[in-house]
Order: C-alpha cells, then structure tokens, then sequence
C-alpha cells in the first residue's frame, strides 16, 4: 500500500485512488493555515519589499546573510502554535523576491545554511509539520528575482529590479532566450522542495503581475507537470491563477483591486487573458491570504499595528462566507520569534474555535470544530 502523507490520512482510501483528488478534498475541508514571511527582509525591517524600495545595493543586501542567525526560529514552537489556534496547515516563504533561500539548497548557495544560521529552516519545519498532522505548502517567488542574474529586466516589468542609479553588475540578462537559465534554476529548486522534504501540502507561487506581464516567459504548464510529477498529491496555487490549472486560487483579502492594477498598468488584453484563468476557478474552494499586522514581514513599524482575535476572527468568518480557507499571515521578528501579539491572538482564535464560537453561517463544510483541540 502506498505511503499516505500524514495530513491526508483521513482521505486514505480516495489518496488510493486518486492523490490529487484526495488532497483537493482535505483543502475543502482545512478551513485555516498559518503563513510566514520570513527572510534577510526580517533583518532588514522595511518589509519583504524593502529591497526593492530602497533601492538597496544586491552586495550590501547579501551582508545580511551574516547576521541571519534566526537563533529563535523554533519550528517545534511554531507548529504547536499552529495546531493551538486551529490551522490544519502552514506556509513558509521559502525563497521570497530577493533570493534568499531557506533550505539547504545544492543550486545556490544563497540559502540558510550558508548564513551565520547554518540551518535549514524548511527542513525543521518539515519535520515539525509531519509529527503533528500539519500540511505543509512552500511559498516560491517564481515570478519575480531580484537576485538571480538571468532574471528579467526593467524594460520587462516596473518591478523586475530595484531602480539602482547605476547598473547592477551581476545581473546579466539580455533578452528573452536568457529566461530559460533562470528557469532552469527555479526547476532544479522545485526539485529539490519536492523531493529532499517528503510530502509537501503543495507548492504557493507568487507574485502574479509579473507573470501577466510576461506570461509567454513562463512554462507554467511545463512547471505545474514537474510537481505533479514528483509529488502527485502536491497542489498548487498561483495567487488569482495563471493558466487556470491550479488547484485553488489565493487572492489577497486586504482590499487589493487586481482588475484596476492589471487594466492600469498592463492593459486589457491582458486583463482578459487573467479573467479567462480565474473563472477556472469558479466553485472551487479557494483561499484568502491576509495579515495579522499591517505589513507582511516584520517592520520597524509593526510593534503597533497588529490585529486582535476579534479582527482575526472576522476575517476567519469573511474567508469561509466566500468559500475560502483564510491563511493568516505573521511576519516573524529578524531573530525568528513569532510577535507576541500574533500569538496572543492565534491562541484566542484557537480557543474560540474549539469552544464553537464561530459565525452560523460561516460557508465552512465543518460541522465543528469542538474536536479539534
């Protein structure tokens, strides 16, 4: 009998048939996942974008590869948190647009493990999911690089690259045909998620306007085959959709106007090509990807902008009204602590949960959720 991956082993007899399917259907029903955003960004403390905004020197960007120590990024805590506030899975960001890799990679050596941290993030994380029952998805920035040398250019996308004064001497990308090298880098890495760190949830891409902008850059297709091919079971998710093949789609639940932003700044042409991805979507269960604080990795600013249970909760209930897990992001502290307040208000979430405190008419296929505790 084939292996069952432990977050499925309720869906044992239908992931016998059919693993794809059987995962489809503990995703209709998880209802709640945790999201991370945790990289050299932490460090930084402008955001996940600071990069990008502040027009940081890539060589200056790196040095924060020094002092990544993530002395308090402790998996085991992050997953009984998980699992305390009612989540059935949890998602990292195992590489975000700069770069920065948060496993043990053997095709590039920008990762954790050559940090001052000398750790892989992704591979605890794993470990932890999998003792206790917990999907694990991988977000991957497959759309956007601003570190890999053969990504591609300004010319091709407003936010492709910081807007340096002078020009980045690694960034070597000169046309088109250049893309494959970055797309065969982004491969070999997918292969390495898929098969060093057993059975993932499924595989989170990001961002989508870099794709709607360049959509004939990406083998998407090509790509989506890959995963499926080394982890039947593993979803897949690319924010709104790209070719309408993804399992789910994951729109952001903090006001983002995708329609007005992709007929702004990239026309509508392409606003139809999206539309026609997205409406293959329609009566699937989906997910709404929100925060627990106003950025979503940490920020010097964050100490005072963090939601309570109450908000957590309401974005819950809003999620499950439209047929939509809700996966409630943290941004953990540049020493890889979760911010007290998110605990606090994961923690009440869970204690609701389990109490039944939950809208009547929530959109959720939960009978209850009293069992989970």
């Amino acid at each position: 009998m084939t292996t069952i991956p432990v977050h499925l082993t309720g869906f044992a007899d239908q992931y016998q048939k059919n693993p794809r399917a059987a995962a489809q259907a503990w995703f209709a029903q998880a209802g709640f996942g945790l999201f991370m955003h945790y990289g050299l960004y932490a460090l930084h403390g402008k955001g996940d974008w600071g990069m990008f905004n502040e027009a940081m020197p890539l060589a200056e960007y790196e040095r924060l590869a020094d002092r990544f120590t993530a002395e308090r990024f402790d998996a085991d805590f992050i997953t009984d948190l998980a699992c305390e506030a009612g989540c059935r899975y949890v998602n990292l960001t195992s590489k975000h647009h700069d770069g920065f890799l948060l496993w043990d990679s053997a095709n590039c050596a920008y990762n954790s493990m050559h940090s001052a941290a000398r750790r892989d993030l992704v591979g605890e994380l794993t470990e932890q999911c999998r003792r206790k029952g917990l999907g694990l998805f991988l977000y991957y920035s497959y759309a956007l690089d601003w570190h890999h040398p053969w990504f591609f250019s300004l010319e091709y996308f407003d936010r492709a690259r910081p807007q340096y004064p002078s020009p980045e001497p690694s960034y070597r990308f000169a046309n088109a045909e250049d893309f494959r090298r970055y797309i065969d880098d982004a491969h070999a890495q997918l292969t390495e998620l898929l098969s060093n760190y057993g059975p993932l949830a499924g595989i989170w891409f990001d961002p989508e306007m870099a794709y709607y902008a360049q959509y004939d850059l990406f083998p998407v297709a090509e790509t989506y085959a890959l995963i499926r091919r080394l982890q039947p079971h593993a979803l897949i998710s690319f924010k709104q959709g790209a070719n309408g093949d993804e399992d789910f789609a994951a729109p952001e639940g903090r006001g983002q106007k995708i329609e007005e932003k992709i007929r702004a700044r990239l026309g509508e042409e392409t606003l139809h090509r999206a539309r026609a991805a997205w409406a293959a979507h329609a009566g699937k269960r989906g997910e709404i990807c929100d925060t627990l604080s106003w950025a979503w990795s940490y920020h010097d600013n964050n100490p005072a902008h963090h939601i309570s249970a109450d908000q957590a909760m309401a974005k819950l209930a809003e999620a499950w009204q439209r047929n939509c897990n809700l996966l409630l992001n943290t941004g953990p502290e540049p020493d890889g602590a979760i911010p007290a307040p998110d605990i606090a208000t994961l923690r009440e979430m869970g204690r609701r949960i389990r109490a039944g405190d939950l809208p009547a008419e929530n959109g959720s296929p939960f009978v209850s959720m009293k069992s989970r505790k």
